[in-house]
């Protein structure tokens, strides 16, 4: 059992649902692992966002991690924000001030830490991007950061891909992001994409899904990542790898978002405490969440 002091500090993750979230896992884990006087449990916030973090400043919370849905919403509650954070429009990481919380957004470092370790280089690939939610649009900022040559983001609300490709092309000035219709997917001409899924189609109970059901959109990507880690293998990862080589002849790469979830949450555990985790430490809390999953690892 975890010794809690009156000097214990108290971080934890805002949302709803949090009830399944490994989130305790990881960052209870990083907290025993470097010896931080710190434990991390999770708040439901259903819809107050503003009371909720009012009252956690006050109650004198270290630190926060923001998910669905209130990544967008916690914006206006913020005493400061990183400024690639604003342009995203998405905070899913609070440090505590004197004045309030900053907001920062650690998803794009999560993804961009799983990518390197996998090898997929987003640097002059085209990037197909499902969904296009809060996830979706910083992921969009990451790939037009890391110099894709161009992102397409598919979604069944066409509207909201649009506001997401308008915000990366404002911000990086210059026409590189385009929103479609999920349905028009056939319109992606040739093959080699990266396609990263940040729908929550295919998440646990509903395993027998995916967005696209279509062996045909599966033949144009090489590499894959959905953002989704339960189950450990979506339908969406399966699909990807039973289409076919990738470009190069090589077997075709397919991730679930396990990795990202320990980098943005690393990311994360290193703003609030000021510290640098090492790759055997993240080695370590990775091991501890696919325990607590019960997956291999």
């Amino acid at each position: 059992m975890k010794d809690v002091k009156g000097t214990t500090r108290v971080c934890g993750i805002i949302g709803n649902p949090v009830g399944h979230s490994v989130s305790p896992v990881l960052q209870n884990t990083l907290a025993d692992i470097t010896g931080t006087e710190l434990v991390y449990v999770p708040f439901k916030v259903e819809d107050n966002i503003k009371a909720a973090i009012e009252g956690a400043y006050a109650l004198n919370v270290f630190g926060l991690n923001v998910t669905v849905p209130h990544k967008s919403a916690v914006i206006e509650c913020l005493a400061d924000i990183d400024p690639i954070a604003a342009s995203i429009g998405a905070v899913n990481t609070l440090v505590r001030t004197d004045r309030g919380y900053k907001g920062y957004n650690t998803d794009i470092l999560g993804l961009k830490r799983e990518l390197e370790e996998a090898g997929i280089a987003l640097g002059g690939r085209r990037v197909i991007i499902l969904g296009a939610g809060g996830a979706a649009r910083a992921i969009a900022f990451l790939c037009a950061k890391e110099n894709a040559s161009a992102i397409y983001i598919l979604n069944r609300t066409v509207s909201k891909a649009e506001n997401i490709a308008a915000s990366v092309n404002e911000y990086f000035e210059a026409d590189i992001a385009k929103a479609m219709d999920i349905a028009d997917y056939a319109g992606l001409e040739g093959g080699g994409y990266v396609c990263i899924q940040t729908t929550s189609v295919g998440l646990y109970p509903d395993t027998d899904k995916a967005p696209v059901e279509d062996e045909a959109f599966y033949k144009k990507i090489d590499a894959a990542v959905d953002i989704i880690y339960n189950p450990a293998v979506t339908k969406f990862m399966k699909l990807v790898k039973a289409s076919g080589k990738a470009s190069d002849g090589t077997d075709k790469k397919a991730y679930n978002g396990l990795k990202m979830l320990l980098y943005q949450g690393v990311s994360a555990y290193e703003l609030w405490n000021n510290v640098q985790i090492s790759t055997q430490q993240s080695e370590e809390v990775y091991k501890a969440m696919c325990r607590e999953m019960g997956i291999d690892e």
